[in-house]
């Protein structure tokens, strides 16, 4: 069963506000609380090979992601593919979008993320091999929330600063609307807007260009 992301991004910049934003989660459910706080490399990529990562990544993966990865490469239009270092776990990540928004950065998209039993570079050499080529290398530091059912992260990235990332993830195309619905109406309660798609894209585009000068630095770049 496949898993579609609706993901929304509002920019903090300083931690001052990002403080606000923590509070103001607390206020809005009196049980939120942190669930997870850890530290993340994210390796980029660009290429279009996708059925061909598929194959090379099976025999890495469980018979049933490694199936789930073959569907969505039969079905991806534009797909954004990554890897990651997340407290010392190295995931494969693909996000396929459904919608008119980018695989990188888009609303809503279908998701897969799966655990390998190899190193960062290794899965990066995989990738590479499939056809692949890196884009950019982020870092950053992830604080996790769980707020009136939705999930909130606090992102401080290289370059970027503070970001706030409000996601829903639902089983079933038809429950995406209903998902962002839910999410603008938790970032009303806690004062924050939605950082805009053609903003989103303009950082984007920035950070991929100049990455050596951010990657594992405190670092911030402005991007109007």
């Amino acid at each position: 069963m496949h898993s579609y992301e609706v993901e929304v991004k509002s920019l903090l910049g300083s931690p001052e506000r990002a403080q606000e934003v923590r509070e103001a989660l607390k206020s809005a459910d009196p049980s939120c609380k942190i669930i997870s706080n850890n530290k993340q490399l994210n390796h980029y990529f660009v290429g279009s090979n996708l059925k061909e990562l598929a194959r090379a990544a099976a025999k890495h993966l469980p018979p049933d992601a490694a199936n789930k990865l073959d569907d969505i490469a039969s079905k991806a239009k534009d797909a954004s593919v990554r890897t990651r270092e997340k407290n010392g776990e190295v995931l494969l990540v693909v996000k396929a979008s459904i919608d008119e928004t980018s695989s990188e950065n888009g609303i809503a998209r279908l998701e897969f993320e799966e655990q390998v039993n190899m190193s960062l570079d290794e899965l990066d050499k995989l990738v590479q091999n499939a056809g692949y080529a890196y884009q950019a290398k982020w870092s950053r530091e992830r604080e996790e929330y769980k707020c009136l059912g939705v999930n909130v992260t606090l992102d401080k990235n290289a370059g970027y600063g503070w970001l706030a990332e409000f996601e829903r993830v639902v089983t079933d195309e038809s429950e995406v609307s209903a998902a962002k619905a839910e999410i603008t109406t938790l970032m009303a309660k806690l004062g924050v807007v939605e950082l805009p798609q053609d903003r989103l894209g303009r950082m984007f585009a920035f950070y991929n260009e100049h990455w050596p000068e951010y990657y594992g630095t405190e670092k911030i770049f402005v991007v109007e």
